[in-house]
């Protein structure tokens, strides 16, 4: 499974991907808090990220766990639970995203 990097590496592919020719990345960069500034939202995001990441690296050790004799349950029970969780980010972000893009739609 692959780590997770930092929450502006996961959503600057989202950001181009929805950019349209507009400048959004240079608005974006403008928008950037300087580190340890950051709101309660994104300190909120970045834990539930790490949170997910712990998950997966958690479920990549069962899984070598097991390749030396471990137990299957334990593995089975760590790679749902990191697979679920990350289903679960990949949804709050498709919403944010869907969000983001109808704040961007309105006319001002």
């Amino acid at each position: 499974m692959r780590e997770i990097g930092g929450i502006d590496s996961l959503l600057k592919t989202d950001v181009e991907r929805i950019d349209g020719g507009f400048g959004l990345e240079r608005t974006v960069k403008e928008l950037e808090i300087p580190k340890g500034q950051e709101g309660e939202f994104g300190r909120t995001f970045k834990d539930a990220i790490n949170k997910v990441n712990s998950m997966q690296k958690e479920a990549d050790m069962a899984v070598q766990s097991l390749s030396s004799g471990g137990d299957v349950t334990t593995a089975m029970l760590a790679m749902e639970k990191a697979n679920m969780s990350f289903q679960l980010m990949v949804e709050v972000r498709n919403k944010l995203l869907s969000a983001y893009e109808e704040v961007m739609r309105m006319n001002v």
